[in-house]
């Protein structure tokens, strides 16, 4: 049983496709502020928005190079967390496989019990 229902997915799929602005808390190269590891890739959250935690949803921002402080980008991906009250959207500027997306979130992801959802192929 995923502690998220489908109900609660919702919340989040609702953004694939969609163009938006991420504040970045936490950039590239930067410490956790409680745990012993440095992020990866930039990963901020979306202003205005409530997950799970009561924090405002978090985000992945892939294939950028250097640290961010916001970025502007397309929802490409939820990563839902079966083992957790939230999930992830990953935002890039294309589309990426759900290989890619896991391979550049795997110092934080790999911990969890993960499904990607993409966004669906368009015709």
């Amino acid at each position: 049983m995923w502690l998220n229902d489908m109900d609660d997915l919702s919340q989040y799929t609702q953004y694939l496709g969609q163009d938006l602005y991420v504040k970045i808390d936490r950039p590239k190269g930067s410490n956790h502020p409680r745990l012993d590891f440095i992020y990866e890739t930039n990963y901020g959250f979306l202003p205005g928005t409530k997950a799970g935690d009561g924090h405002e949803i978090d985000v992945w921002v892939l294939e950028q190079e250097t640290p961010l402080s916001e970025f502007n980008g397309t929802c490409v991906a939820v990563i839902v967390r079966k083992d957790d009250d939230e999930n992830k959207l990953v935002v890039a500027n294309r589309r990426l496989s759900k290989e890619r997306i896991l391979e550049e979130t795997k110092f934080v992801e790999g911990y969890y019990d993960t499904e990607v959802i993409l966004l669906p192929e368009t015709d």
